[in-house]
């Protein structure tokens, strides 16, 4: 698997959010990704409401089934009945059926929950993955984001039943919002379970393209005028006091701030590989080459040093 997990949220139906590409360009960066030795693919049937698995289906035509990993997820609403969401066993079943016909695949290589289900008990979750498993369309299951609590009763749920438990955690997790460190992290690593973060540039602020024009007032990019969870995670006093570290540093090194960004969670052993959604190829081959820089343990700490505790984000 490669150390880079492309995350294909910004590929679809730019009228499902206005940032998102459409088709023709998300096919490009895929391929490009292919090119550039990515072969992590994530995507989920929510983002622009199945769009998404459809053009990864598409740009994966014709490619080795065996040399590329394909995760996507099930949970989030995808229309407005009682089984149209959730994990239950109805929706679960009929959720990958439509994941793969819109995928044109067999099977996907990593199949997610989402979020946590508050309404679904989950020993009737963890039953339904596992029966995917044992069916063949479903090679292994992962979680996103939620309680650690949550993610061991899960696992335990799973060992007592002699069910396929989760060999992955796709969590919230960059330089200004480090909370997963407290429980989640280390849970993970002494399980033996695989980090794969979402947002490791917090949504694009540590790329250092925003601007604090006076309190509480930014410039802002059409992704982030157009993304509600943007503002609400980050751009607290204390995170701008992380990004100045990221720019002067990145001064230092005549590199870019998501460069720096990006090799701090390169350095992180913990983490298998951080999901990166860019709109722009030039974003990544960014990404890819952030892998090589070299960042030493003072430097390290330089970054981490001005973090405060943050509001738990990211968790339903």
């Amino acid at each position: 698997m490669s150390r880079i997990c492309l995350g294909c949220m910004s590929f679809g139906d730019p009228n499902w959010r206005k940032w998102v590409l459409p088709k023709e360009d998300g096919i490009k960066i895929i391929r490009r990704a292919l090119e550039l030795g990515i072969n992590f693919f994530d995507t989920a049937d929510v983002y622009s409401l199945g769009v998404s698995e459809e053009i990864l289906g598409i740009a994966l035509k014709g490619i080795d089934r065996s040399s590329v990993v394909v995760a996507t997820k099930v949970f989030f609403p995808l229309g407005n009945g009682p089984n149209d969401k959730g994990l239950s066993r109805k929706h679960i079943m009929d959720s990958i059926e439509k994941s793969l016909t819109r995928l044109q695949m067999d099977y996907v290589d990593l199949y997610q929950i989402h979020r946590w289900d508050y309404e679904t008990p989950i020993e009737e979750t963890m039953e339904a993955l596992h029966d995917l498993v044992k069916s063949g369309k479903v090679r292994y299951i992962g979680a996103s984001s939620m309680f650690t609590w949550q993610f061991a009763k899960a696992q335990f749920i799973a060992e007592k039943r002699g069910w396929t438990k989760f060999i992955s955690m796709q969590n919230h997790y960059n330089l200004v919002y480090r909370e997963e460190e407290r429980e989640m992290i280390p849970f993970c690593v002494d399980q033996g379970v695989g980090i794969i973060p979402w947002s490791p540039l917090a949504r694009g602020f540590l790329c250092g393209t925003r601007t604090k024009v006076q309190e509480n007032e930014i410039l802002k990019t059409t992704r982030q005028m157009n993304d509600p969870l943007a503002d609400s995670l980050y751009f607290r006093e204390e995170d701008w006091i992380i990004l100045d570290c990221v720019k002067e540093l990145a001064k230092i090194k005549g590199v870019s701030p998501a460069k720096i960004s990006l090799a701090w969670m390169f350095h992180k052993n913990a983490i298998a590989a951080p999901i990166i959604g860019v709109t722009k190829i030039e974003h990544l081959e960014e990404a890819v080459a952030a892998t090589q820089i070299k960042l030493t343990p003072d430097e390290i700490q330089i970054l981490e040093q001005d973090y405060k505790p943050h509001p738990v984000m990211g968790i339903k």
